[in-house]
């Protein structure tokens, strides 16, 4: 699944190439590319003709185009294979097309959402005052939101009661963070992806976040982590940072602090990466 860093390059790419555009006409080339939007393809396209796409906007994971005079707004949904690519209007369909956006104006591009498994998709949806689309109204700000509170996120993370990792991961809690920046910011910060909220301090809770969002950062400087060509930008590219991670996916690798070798451990149905050393485990966690 992408995280936060790769939803903002895209989001960076939309609001250059996309945002200020007047929708001349959508096709809609597979219905489950729009099987949130309850309405049906016929709706969904017809409701974004005419209307033109203000500044792209993203909080956490989640990316959005509002109608700029209406107040409503399409949420992407990415998915595990979901992209938004700007290409030429006469460039031949890719393979997974599943819907096409052409504009009003001389441009010659074009917006498309490829998505191989279809897990993803576009959908409209009214918005809250605050600009957000009302199903995602639930979702917390992101460390890298100008408004995101510290102390907000200490009180909220002791008050949890659960482990750091999970907490991370905990979208109402704080949005952006998944698993892969999860284990890299826990790495940085040398705590153990078990280790429980409660035990964490105030300072301990702001170096933590520091860490987060010097990760974050620094997949943003390389358009972000791609380990396949599902994810990239709207202008086909993959990311990097995958090419600097210090725990993910770095199983028996040394570690780059200590040289004892990286573990991986089964968490979630996921995995976690950790140093044994650096990362010491909770007492009665292996």
């Amino acid at each position: 699944m992408p995280e936060l860093p790769e939803v903002e390059v895209v989001r960076r790419g939309l609001e250059r190439w996309v945002s200020g555009r007047t929708v001349a006409e959508t096709e809609v080339l597979h219905p489950r590319a729009v099987r949130r939007h309850l309405a049906g393809a016929e709706d969904f396209a017809a409701r974004l003709k005419g209307h033109t796409i203000g500044t792209a906007r993203r909080r956490g994971k989640y990316l959005w185009l509002p109608l700029a005079d209406t107040e409503t707004a399409v949420l992407g949904h990415l998915g595990m294979s979901g992209q938004l690519l700007v290409r030429p209007e006469d460039a031949p369909d890719e393979k997974h097309l599943r819907i096409r956006v052409r504009f009003a104006d001389t441009l010659g591009t074009e917006l498309r959402f490829v998505d191989q498994r279809t897990f993803g998709g576009l959908s409209l949806h009214e918005t809250t005052p605050d600009g957000l689309p009302d199903v995602i109204s639930h979702i917390a700000r992101d460390p890298l939101d100008p408004a995101f509170v510290d102390g907000d996120f200490h009180t909220a993370l002791r008050l949890r009661r659960t482990t750091v990792k999970r907490a991370l991961l905990d979208q109402s809690l704080i949005s952006g963070v998944g698993n892969i920046y999860a284990d890299e910011a826990l790495w940085r910060a040398k705590v153990h992806y078990e280790r429980p909220t409660a035990t964490f301090t105030r300072p301990r809770s702001v170096e933590l976040l520091g860490h987060v969002r010097d990760v974050m950062n620094a997949a943003l400087a390389v358009g972000g982590t791609s380990f396949d060509s599902l994810y990239v930008n709207v202008n086909g590219e993959s990311g990097y940072f995958d090419r600097s991670l210090d725990a993910y996916g770095r199983e028996a690798e040394p570690c780059g602090r200590c040289g004892t070798p990286i573990r991986r451990r089964p968490w979630m149905n996921r995995s976690s990466y950790f140093c044994p050393r650096c990362q010491r485990p909770p007492r009665g966690v292996s």
